[in-house]
């Protein structure tokens, strides 16, 4: 086994799909810090102070809704980030089927949550 190969059995599937799919613009460390920050017209979200801003409770329904994106009140603005619910749909739904893809989709939202809420400090 590889080095390589044995750090990524060890990293979970959120901060797998996080560095994937998020980092560019949060950063590695989730201090919205990201190569692509520059290029945003707004500064992507410092994600490791969400429990700290929100009394002490990490607020996960709320990261989650705000990864997914697909249930966005669009009287809120727009959005640079990705509607990831969409995004993530698509290529699963290929996988999958609709109603599989649907699953697939959800939970890799939730491990994506799940590991913002790790980030906190």
């Amino acid at each position: 086994m590889t080095f390589n190969a044995a750090v990524a059995q060890e990293m979970s599937y959120g901060e797998a799909e996080y560095l994937n799919s998020c980092a560019v613009c949060h950063g590695v460390d989730g201090k919205g810090d990201g190569p692509l920050r520059d290029l945003l017209i707004k500064r992507p979200a410092d994600l490791t102070h969400l429990a700290e801003r929100n009394g002490g409770t990490f607020p996960y329904s709320r990261v989650f809704a705000t990864i997914d994106g697909r249930y966005a009140i669009p009287s809120h603005g727009n959005r640079e980030m990705p509607v990831w619910g969409y995004q993530f749909l698509e290529d699963d739904a290929k996988t999958y089927g609709p109603t599989g893809g649907e699953v697939v989709t959800t939970e890799r939202i939730h491990n994506l949550a799940g590991y913002i809420e790790t980030l906190q400090h």
